[in-house]
């Protein structure tokens, strides 16, 4: 579902990502761990093509993301091609970039409906589904400001997937909240994650919530992956030094 080929990113003389590879399958969930500055929500930017690329590239469910094949020439994608591999993509971010003069109900429709073409009656039903997902179905007529933290994100959770993606990027969603509001939003995506086919790709500092939703643990370092595996492995037998000295600092 997603592909990484020899993916560099520099920001000036920094290199952030050093010739990166890495797969995820479709239906998987994966969770990317590291120190800050690793590269971890680089990575996620560049699938929100928010970043380009400075080599190689990136696939999305087959199709070339920031380039495309013109007269057999690998070139820069336009902005048609781009956005239309983009449509398979939802992100929630860490903060929640709700439209302050919306309803929630409208925070959910306008995109389905200005970008996949939804009438507003399917796009309505389909939101309302949503709320009720995320515990909020008596938000609909609420503004951003008349809801807590753990409710906005818990809407822009509803709202990326108002989109019907089928890669779901989640960057640090809990770390704007206030402690006491972590845990709903975090079962709001574990429900997600176990009832729903969406391939994830987290970047958390929330390693029981990783360890929970995880099918597999991308740990990062110097924007190069320097251990991967299942959970239970990376978090009870960490074979690289580096990832046993992050660890003992989080956990």
């Amino acid at each position: 579902m997603i592909r990484f080929d020899r993916v560099t990113k520099r920001f000036g003389d920094t290199t952030v990502l050093d010739d990166l590879c890495f797969s995820v399958a479709p239906g998987r969930h994966v969770t990317l761990i590291g120190p800050s500055g690793s590269g971890k929500t680089t990575i996620l930017r560049l699938l929100m093509t928010l970043l380009r690329p400075d080599a190689g590239t990136i696939s999305v469910d087959g199709a070339l993301l920031t380039h495309e094949r013109r007269g057999g020439s690998l070139v820069p994608a336009g902005e048609k091609h781009t956005r239309e591999v983009r449509k398979k993509i939802g992100m929630v971010f860490q903060q929640f970039n709700l439209f302050p003069h919306m309803r929630v109900l409208r925070n959910i429709t306008e995109a389905p409906m200005h970008v996949l073409g939804l009438d507003r009656g399917d796009a309505e039903e389909r939101a309302r589904e949503l709320l009720d997902l995320v515990g909020l179905g008596e938000k609909c007529d609420a503004y951003p400001t008349q809801l807590s933290g753990g409710q906005q994100q818990r809407v822009a959770i509803a709202r990326a997937l108002a989109m019907r993606p089928r890669v779901l990027l989640l960057d640090e969603v809990t770390s704007a909240l206030d402690p006491e509001l972590v845990a709903g939003v975090l079962d709001v995506l574990r429900d997600i994650a176990h009832t729903t086919d969406i391939t994830m790709v987290c970047v958390t500092h929330e390693m029981n919530f990783a360890r929970d939703i995880s099918d597999e643990i991308l740990m990062f370092d110097a924007g190069r992956v320097i251990e991967s595996g299942p959970p239970e492995r990376i978090f009870s037998e960490p074979e690289h030094e580096r990832t046993r000295e992050f660890l003992s600092a989080v956990l």
